[in-house]
């Protein structure tokens, strides 16, 4: 599928499982895209069901694939899954979309990859960690660059979120960027909702690159979608 002297505007399909980040998505596709229409789907189960399963079943990825196709269907010019924790759904779904398909952290895993040969990752979640850490590998032997992966998951931080406590999950999340920082030269921050915590590190993390999916995936889309 080739992405060369694509049009400079169309619609593009963002796929979500977490409703918090819908306006955050919609804050980047105007910046990147501004030639560009977008409409949303969501469907929190999708992620739910993966964490209750620990880890991501093929009756999963077949509701995602046609939450694909139902956005194609729709009039999509392109589609991209915002959720880290079904990227490989989506690698599975790409070769058969009939429109460029995306997952949100290939640009993420790019970067890093470019930045480092040490690369942290840090999940509140194991069933993004590993999805992660696996494209940052596969990313790293396409790009021909050697380099070594510290997975780290900020356990607690997910459960603290999840029963509302904003403070205590930041404050783990902090605590393991603290920790990750002295062993890597990057660190990715495998989900959207731990960026959150960025700002009150950011002297403790010095110089140290700290990439989060949102910000570069867009520009990712961006460079592959705009001729």
């Amino acid at each position: 599928m080739s992405l060369i002297n694509r049009p400079s505007t169309g619609t593009l399909a963002m796929i979500h499982t977490v409703p918090g980040l819908i306006p955050v998505f919609e804050s980047l596709a105007r910046l990147d895209l501004p030639g560009w229409a977008t409409f949303n789907t969501l469907d929190e189960s999708l992620l739910r069901i993966t964490i209750r399963e620990g880890t991501l079943s093929a009756l999963t990825m077949r509701r995602l694939t046609c939450m694909v196709w139902s956005a194609v269907d729709a009039g999509a010019d392109a589609v991209v899954v915002t959720c880290s924790s079904l990227g490989p759904a989506v690698e599975a779904a790409r070769p058969l979309c009939p429109v460029p398909l995306f997952r949100i952290d290939e640009g993420m895993a790019i970067e890093a990859v470019g930045t480092g040969q040490r690369i942290g990752v840090l999940a509140t979640l194991r069933t993004t960690l590993d999805p992660t850490t696996d494209l940052i590998r596969r990313t790293a032997a396409r790009l021909g660059h050697d380099c070594t992966i510290t997975s780290v998951v900020s356990d607690g931080a997910f459960e603290r979120l999840s029963q509302g406590d904003t403070e205590g999950h930041d404050r783990i999340v902090a605590q393991s960027l603290r920790d990750l920082a002295p062993q890597v030269d990057v660190i990715l921050l495998a989900q959207a909702s731990m960026a959150r915590v960025l700002p009150s590190v950011r002297g403790a993390m010095g110089a140290l690159p700290v990439l989060t999916s949102p910000e570069i995936g867009m520009r990712h889309l961006r460079r592959a979608l705009i001729a």
